[in-house]
Order: structure tokens, then sequence, then C-alpha cells
């Protein structure tokens, strides 16, 4: 059970009875910090900011970015994917993510792009005052969900997956500036894709 794996419309199972993504979240003090492999904001007042999933409250932790993109659709790889990773009150995991493909810039990184070029230094951290994580646009209402597992060690299963089935757009400078934050061997910091393993994959559409 574990994450990335490919999604493809085709073999995903077709759910009509729409759920929409519901987002409670407000604006408040963040950070952001280098962790070598990645780039990371996380804010300090996380557990008033939630989704609702399947009736459960899960509670906004923390941001980050893989480039390329962890998941697939039908095979194609993008330049980038974002997660929000969710944490509920019983420590159950549930994780958004967006893919991205060159284009406009994302408004919402945007705001960071100065902010991730004074954190250069693996670990190094950084206040970043007010942001508001509604600001994070989740376009179109079609989206995937499965049973995964975190990407980074120690790679915990038991993860709700929901990706948005539309591909968003970030520009080239916004995507150079991410990866020249990251300080590590790597060209990339995406995880293989894994086996499916007979899991089902939903599709949730009106």
């Amino acid at each position: 059970m574990q994450s990335p794996i490919d999604l493809s419309s085709r073999t995903a199972k077709i759910v009509r009875k729409f759920q929409q993504l519901r987002r409670n979240y407000f604006p408040c003090n963040a950070s952001l910090e280098n962790r070598g492999h990645d780039i990371l904001v996380y804010w300090d007042r996380y557990k008033a900011e939630k989704v609702k999933i399947n009736g459960t409250d899960y509670y906004l932790q923390k941001i980050h970015w893989h480039s390329p993109s962890e998941h697939t659709i039908k095979g194609k790889r993008y330049s980038m994917e974002l997660h929000l990773v969710h944490v509920s009150k019983n420590y159950k995991i549930a994780v958004l993510g967006i893919l991205y493909k060159i284009g406009s810039p994302d408004s919402f990184l945007s705001k960071l792009t100065k902010n991730v070029e004074t954190v250069g230094d693996n670990k190094q951290e950084k206040k970043i005052g007010i942001m508001d994580p509604r600001e994070i646009k989740i376009k179109g209402k079609k989206y995937f969900r499965y049973i995964g597992s975190l990407t980074i060690p120690p790679c915990t299963q038991g993860v709700i997956w929901t990706i948005n089935k539309r591909v968003q757009t970030v520009s080239r400078h916004q995507l150079k500036t991410l990866k020249a934050a990251v300080h590590d061997s790597a060209k990339g910091n995406s995880r293989p894709l894994q086996p499916l393993n007979h899991r089902e994959i939903d599709l949730y559409t009106p």
C-alpha cells in the first residue's frame, strides 16, 4: 500500500455520489523550512485549519513540493506536485495533492518566492508572517482517492490520498527557484511509482 501510484480514469471506479472537498482554513502565522530534500511551509496554529473526509476532521499541518510530480496520470509525469499534509486527532493522515505543468505562475507560490530564495541552507528555518492557506487554489471538481503511504521515510501506510484531477500551472522561474533552494545530490525529490497491488482507486466526479 505504498505511494505514489499511476492514476487513470480508465481503471478508477467512478463515484457519482459527489462529495465536494470542503476546506475550512484561515490565515495565521507560518514558517518556512529547507529540509534539504524539499521546501516546507507549516502553520503555527494548524489545528484550527481542517478538511473533512468521510466525516472525519483532518487538520492542516504542513505543505511541501516535489519536482517532478510523484503521482502520474495515465503514465504522464508532470513538472511539480504540491502536498497538503493533514492529521486527525487520532493521528490518521490525509494528504491532498495538486499536480502542476509549466505555464502561468502559481499565485500562492509567488508570495513565497523571495523567502524561498533566502532559505538556501539545509535545515534553515524562517518565520514568514501571516499566510492564508485558502490562497492555495484547487481548480476543478474531479479528484482521485485511494489508500497509500507517505512518500518519504518512514513511508507510513494507511494514508488517505486525494489527488485533484485538474492539472494546474507553475512558471519555469518558480520551479527553478524551488529546485535551486534544495541542496541535495538528487536531480529531483520524487519517489518512484509503486505497485498498485489490487488497491481500488475512486474518481469522484459530479
